[in-house]
């Protein structure tokens, strides 16, 4: 019997999303077309796991098309050309995510900070404070 329950637990382990998002995001992204939709959960999970990671970022915005467009390919997505912001200012950033088939939950996520945006490159870029 403990061998069967902990079978069972470990299965619905392994069905579980990477990271799940909360119901209320959830039901946002579901309002949106599926590419629309792969591109704003990939976002909001890198600008949390930005803020969560130990640094001092804090990010509370982020881009995926501000120096490139974004490469999507099935339910993954590639974003060379990204922003974030953070306490008001805007950093370079490029991401690979993946996400299940609905394109609301993220199962990967890979990225990397690049340099501050400065001022002067705002405005053709289309960034704001």
């Amino acid at each position: 019997m403990i061998r069967i329950l902990t079978l069972s637990s470990q299965m619905m382990l392994v069905a579980l999303p990477a990271f799940a998002v909360d119901a209320r995001i959830a039901r946002q992204l579901e309002k949106l077309d599926p590419n629309t939709r792969l591109e704003q959960a990939c976002d909001t999970e890198a600008m949390n796991r930005i803020s969560a990671d130990k640094s001092d970022f804090k990010a509370d915005k982020v881009i995926a098309y501000t120096f490139a467009e974004p490469v999507l390919k099935g339910d993954s997505i590639s974003a060379p050309g990204a922003v974030f912001r953070s306490r008001g200012e805007w950093y370079r950033l490029s991401y690979t995510c993946t996400t299940g088939p609905k394109r609301v939950n993220v199962r990967s996520l890979d990225y990397k900070i690049g340099k501050l945006v400065p001022h002067s490159a705002w405005r053709e870029h289309y960034l704001y404070d």
